[in-house]
């Protein structure tokens, strides 16, 4: 009986130190090297916990109803802090398509990005912004969020019921699935005309990399698998449908070190659906 006790506690403990996160010091970040995504998610709590998104909606709201001026990631700025590159590929985007644009925010929040660029965007003849989530955003969306311009919606092929496969937006997102290439598969099967990658990181590294992000806990408290890309790798699986037009620099994420000191860094990219 006190062998089986013994056995039991050494299980519990050994199960408990395989949940730490060695983190150096630091109490938020990206931190490890794992081989398998479940081992990651193993150690984290994931995305769909209440207070996210009640951070994110009290954020947002307060955008939308002109009591602060920008948010990013459920975080209030004061003062709008536009992306440039994105701006101009916007720009270029809807000067070719009579000053129109149908775009499908996939993993968009509560339309971060859309009310981040309305400003820009409302002397437009044409705008669409539908922001495609999961089911408690979309929720909470439909409910407190909406406008004529911003909708959302459970899955792209709803938005597109509804829309024109004219531009996909990807910004800080396809990092955050368990297989991303098969999700970019994904979407190369809509045949959008655009597709528009913002804020996704990668590691100056030939293989790509998983690890588990740590939110900083004033923005709230979160952990979730990340994946660091190989960015010629990356950018060729796009390559059988799209040509690559454009390529620029995160305005707000800067170059930083990995917990074993290789570097890392956010890019974009504009991607045109070949004739």
């Amino acid at each position: 009986m006190l062998k089986k006790i013994i056995n039991k506690l050494i299980t519990f403990f050994a199960s408990k130190k395989t949940k730490a996160i060695t983190t150096h010091g630091k109490s938020h970040g990206w931190f490890g090297n794992y081989s398998k995504w479940e081992d990651a998610k193993k150690k984290c709590t994931g995305y769909d916990d209440f207070e996210i998104l009640e951070k994110v909606k009290s954020s947002v709201l307060k955008v939308k109803n002109g009591e602060a001026v920008y948010e990013r990631d459920s975080v209030i700025f004061d003062e709008i802090q536009y992306s440039q590159p994105l701006l101009d590929i916007f720009k270029e985007i809807v000067e070719k398509n009579d000053n129109s644009l149908n775009i499908v925010d996939f993993g968009g929040s509560l339309g971060s990005s859309y009310f981040q660029n309305r400003s820009f965007l409302s002397s437009l003849n044409n705008l669409n912004w539908n922001v495609v989530e999961q089911p408690h955003f979309v929720e909470c969306g439909k409910k407190h969020i909406e406008d004529n311009h911003l909708k959302f919606y459970y899955t792209i092929e709803e938005a597109l019921k509804e829309n024109i496969n004219h531009v996909l937006f990807l910004s800080s997102v396809i990092p955050y699935f368990e297989d991303p290439f098969e999700l970019i598969k994904k979407m190369l099967t809509y045949k959008f005309e655009y597709i528009i990658i913002d804020r996704t990181a990668f590691i100056e590294s030939d293989k790509d990399r998983i690890t588990v992000q740590i939110v900083p806990e004033f923005i709230y408290k979160a952990s979730y698998p990340a994946w660091f890309f190989n960015e010629q790798k990356f950018v060729s699986a796009f390559l059988s449908d799209y040509e690559l037009v454009k390529e620029f620099d995160s305005k707000f994420d800067p170059r930083e070190k990995l917990d074993d000191g290789v570097w890392s860094y956010r890019k974009g990219f504009v991607f045109k659906r070949k004739p």
